[in-house]
């Protein structure tokens, strides 16, 4: 029967706050906003001139990247 219904599913989020971003990489805001300004950013004023920061799915994933190769690094070899 084509009429049956789908089990439901959580529609996948389009943005993410700071908060909800930083959760999500298993990060505090702090190491967040630190990850934020090592790569993203070119100084403290630009983090200023952000009024209210969202994050789509593709920038976590750059994110996510960016934090496990600071992991990488630091660890010894």
């Amino acid at each position: 029967m084509l009429n049956q219904a789908m089990p439901a599913t959580k529609p996948a989020k389009t943005q993410y706050s700071e908060q909800e971003a930083a959760q999500e990489l298993g990060l505090s805001i702090d190491e967040f906003r630190t990850l934020i300004k090592s790569h993203i950013v070119d100084n403290e004023e630009d983090v200023n001139n952000i009024p209210v920061a969202s994050f789509h799915p593709s920038d976590l994933l750059l994110l996510k990247l960016l934090s496990s190769r600071n992991v990488d690094s630091t660890v010894p070899g």
